[in-house]
């Protein structure tokens, strides 16, 4: 944990949000198990794919292609796991950064939550099936 709080501003910060964020869910009961049957021991990998989905939202440097809905669309998640998602994540803010780019993550955060919970909602509600 950082003691003395700053605001995200390099690829090293967001190294220290993602990991110490990732290593909570590790270690959460309700969302280890979904992350681990997905990641598939793969944490590395998966770790580098945040560094830089992060570091285009935040920082705009545009490292990250992708989806990052489509990964997602046959998880067996609901309005549990997603508050639980966003309380770590928020947790995680507030112990380690802060700041405009910090209230940047923790606002884009939650709406990259409210977005997957409703575009999850669209597709079970409708019959639809992800297109993957």
């Amino acid at each position: 944990m950082n003691n003395q709080r700053s605001d995200i501003e390099s690829i090293e910060d967001i190294k220290i949000l993602v990991d110490v964020f990732y290593e909570k869910v590790r270690s959460d009961d309700m969302l280890s198990p979904i992350f681990e049957d997905r990641i598939n021991g793969k944490w590395q990998d998966h770790l580098e794919k945040m560094y830089r989905f992060w570091e285009t939202v935040l920082l705009g440097m545009h490292s990250y292609v992708g989806s990052p809905f489509i990964p997602h669309a046959n998880l067996p998640i609901n309005e549990r796991h997603f508050q639980r998602w966003i309380f770590l994540f928020n947790q995680t803010l507030d112990q380690n950064f802060k700041g405009k780019y910090a209230d940047k993550a923790r606002w884009q955060g939650e709406k990259m939550a409210e977005m997957f919970k409703a575009k999850l909602d669209h597709i079970r509600n409708s019959g639809l099936k992800p297109v993957m």
